[in-house]
């Protein structure tokens, strides 16, 4: 009996892209037949254009065309989720729908799955981005990999392969706050990269804004690191030498050279030395607290509105 692999799309304001993306994913399935059939589920992340319609006539055309509708937009880690939730293939290869993952990839990723591996991530080589782009994510690759308590590939996102047994542990953690790439290097198992240069956009422009890119940023650090709350405390005890410095200072000057200590200048620099690290160490605990009080309330990640073409249970 010939194995499934599952292909998920999330998709946010990607129309234009959608009929490409399905024919050219056509080309890669037909190369894998008849040994594997295949499933593609398209996430709607609450896309503002006709992102669904598109979605819908696929799947009328298509029966292997799955279609999972979010009630409004949970971002991207959340759209993978709910793809994760539903697939039921031996396998599932995650990528984008703006054809900046190439889809002939897809079978190298296969080929390295055959050969034993259960996590195959496609690592950039190069990527058709702005200078901007390239810079800070490189340098937040290199600051993730020095504070993770996992080993978190460099020049690697969501674009990969994972294996059922993978699947099925990723689902198993109920966390908030997602950081899919981190969750699977936590989740171990054999991995292997499979190098690749990204493409540019076939239509339209990123949706992914800065505030959404600092966003999944944080919760990469501070869903897999610890080292912000030991950085504050080494700040705190830094700030409390310091003060035991001039203290000792104003005492030896006092009593040894009869020096009195000009007082203003030092003691506002004082003051807002140590607020400012005050603060800091505050809002270090705060982001880790927020998190807790969001474990806490366990709200769902996404919320399904509608499937389309997936089987009935009983």
């Amino acid at each position: 009996m010939a194995q499934t692999i599952t292909y998920i799309f999330p998709v946010y304001n990607n129309a234009p892209s959608l009929g490409l993306l399905y024919d050219e994913m056509q080309k890669v399935v037909q190369e894998l037949a008849p040994r594997y059939d295949y499933e593609f589920i398209f996430v709607n992340d609450g896309s503002r254009d006709n992102s669904a319609d598109v979605m819908r006539a696929l799947a009328a055309k298509d029966k292997c065309v799955r279609v999972l509708l979010l009630s409004r937009n949970f971002g991207h880690q959340a759209a993978v989720s709910a793809g994760l939730q539903v697939a039921s293939g031996d396998a599932v290869i995650i990528m984008d729908s703006d054809l900046q993952d190439p889809p002939q990839v897809c079978l190298d990723l296969v080929k390295k799955w055959q050969e034993g591996f259960q996590v195959v991530y496609a690592q950039r080589r190069t990527r058709k981005d702005s200078f901007l782009k390239r810079l800070t994510a490189n340098a937040y690759y290199r600051l993730l990999s020095s504070l993770s308590s996992v080993d978190i590939p460099r020049n690697t996102g969501d674009f990969r392969l994972i294996d059922r047994k993978v699947v099925d542990v990723v689902k198993s953690m109920k966390e908030y706050h997602r950081f899919l790439r981190g969750m699977y290097s936590f989740a171990g198992f054999k991995q292997a990269p499979v190098p690749f240069d990204r493409h540019a956009r076939h239509a339209g422009k990123s949706e992914y804004t800065l505030k959404k890119m600092l966003g999944l940023a944080k919760d990469g650090v501070f869903g897999f690191s610890d080292v912000p709350l030991k950085v504050a405390t080494k700040l705190g005890f830094s700030a409390a030498g310091l003060a035991v410095v001039g203290i000792l200072y104003a005492i030896i000057a006092k009593l040894f050279f009869t020096v009195t200590v000009p007082g203003w200048t030092m003691i506002t620099v004082a003051i807002f030395f140590v607020g400012g690290v005050q603060l800091m160490i505050l809002g270090i605990m705060g982001e880790y607290i927020a998190r807790i009080h969001d474990e806490v309330r366990n709200r769902p990640v996404y919320i399904i509105d509608e499937k389309i073409n997936f089987p009935t249970r009983s």
